[in-house]
């Protein structure tokens, strides 16, 4: 059975082996673009290499993810998915999508352990709630052998001082 585990913090303090960057298509250049949430603090934290890689794939289906190199952070990789349209909005189908692909990189990659933001309930416009429940259904289709976390973003003390 798959272990699910979900909290609330910060993405990019998970002890996990590799974490999901909720991205766009791939269609607009990425230093055309001002990365906020996930994007952002990966950005700011990690470095402009991930998004440099993400790149060099070129466009990405809507729900397609793409693996890179995590950069200055500390996991082994960061899958990126497209979780959001042309017009910067997320559906049910996009947030199901991205979903499995990224779980099945993780699988193939023989990654350990995987962390998933709440995709596209950022600037893709979509509930919270909403998006936790559907992530979770769409995560108990299959029987992955992978340690799952969902982040709910929340500022911790010590980042929101600063």
């Amino acid at each position: 059975m798959t272990s699910v585990n979900v909290t609330t913090g910060d993405l990019l303090d998970q002890p996990v082996d590799v974490i999901v960057n909720a991205w766009n298509r791939n269609i607009i250049p990425w230093w055309l673009l001002l990365p906020q949430g996930v994007s952002g603090a990966i950005k700011r934290r990690g470095g402009m290499t991930p998004f440099r890689e993400v790149a060099r794939h070129g466009p990405i289906p809507l729900g397609g993810a793409v693996l890179t190199s995590a950069g200055k952070l500390p996991f082994r990789g960061i899958i990126h998915v497209a979780g959001i349209n042309l017009l910067w909005r997320s559906s049910e189908l996009s947030i199901r999508r991205s979903v499995d692909n990224a779980l099945q990189i993780a699988t193939d990659e023989n990654f350990a352990s995987i962390a998933f933001p709440l995709i596209g309930a950022g600037s893709g416009g979509y509930r919270p709630d909403r998006v936790r429940q559907i992530m979770l259904d769409q995560i108990r289709q299959r029987d992955w052998s992978i340690p799952i976390t969902i982040v709910e973003f929340q500022k911790s003390p010590a980042r929101s001082a600063k």
